[in-house]
């Protein structure tokens, strides 16, 4: 009988003392090695809390960006299956068995990909274009690696990639304020990757593409199924998408 495979996870931390605990306890039963980067400007008890579980091997590092980052933690992994799994994530019971049988089997693709269940302000959402929201998470790391944008990165496979059946918990914005502080930070970071690649920005960028982004979500992706969470994601998504393409706009300035 072949050896069970083994899989590492990665999470990069700041300040997220609220969901660590959660997302690391998930894992336990299933994942065999965890490798927790925190943030070295984190200033809650991020380390302290990662660090307290004999399985995790957790360490403090200067923040090389979301890739760069990530690139970090698969360094320091001990095997060639991987996880990646964010602080306010945790794996379903549901999920924690599949991955339990994904391990007796040997892989015929180099990366899988999960769907995400988002929990926001509340409220699970299942419309909006937010559920099924499949991304890679499970990956060999001899054939994938972290790409380099700023924000929203991802990964580039070489070779099949499969689908996992279930899902992520997802506990993305507990509040309006949360949703905020991330807003600036991540519209700032996808603004400059656009600048990157040369792009301009066009009336129909500022004006037509946010009010295409709410429409697609509430009425095409019918976010009008998650009540009035889907009213408030989409008009949010909008501004969103107004805000990136302002700040574009405003780097491109600067550099005439």
């Amino acid at each position: 009988m072949p050896e069970e495979l083994k899989i590492s996870s990665i999470i990069i931390a700041k300040d997220e003392e609220s969901n660590i605990k959660r997302c690391i306890e998930s894992q336990l039963d299933v994942i065999d090695d965890i490798v927790v980067i925190v943030d070295s400007n984190t200033t809650d008890k991020t380390f302290e809390i990662s660090s307290s579980y004999e399985k995790v091997n957790c360490e403090t590092a200067g923040w090389k960006g979301y890739a760069g980052s990530k690139n970090y933690a698969v360094s320091k992994t001990k095997h060639d299956w991987i996880l990646w799994i964010d602080a306010d994530e945790e794996i379903t019971d549901e999920l924690k068995h599949e991955l339990s049988q994904f391990k007796k089997n040997a892989p015929d693709k180099n990366a899988y990909s999960v769907a995400r269940r988002a929990f926001f302000l509340g409220r699970w959402i299942k419309h909006s274009g937010w559920y099924p929201s499949r991304v890679l998470r499970l990956f060999n790391k001899n054939f994938a690696k972290f790409n380099d944008k700023e924000v929203h990165e991802n990964l580039t496979v070489e070779g099949n990639t499969g689908e996992l059946r279930y899902d992520l918990n997802h506990y993305t914005d507990p509040s309006i304020e949360h949703y905020f502080r991330k807003f600036n930070s991540y519209t700032s970071l996808a603004a400059r990757d656009l600048y990157k690649t040369g792009k301009t920005v066009s009336v129909n960028d500022i004006l037509l593409r946010p009010l295409f982004i709410f429409f697609k979500m509430y009425i095409f992706k019918r976010g009008f199924l998650d009540g009035l969470h889907g009213f408030i994601l989409a008009v949010f998504s909008s501004l969103y998408v107004f805000t990136k393409y302002a700040k574009l706009w405003e780097l491109n300035r600067s550099r005439k």
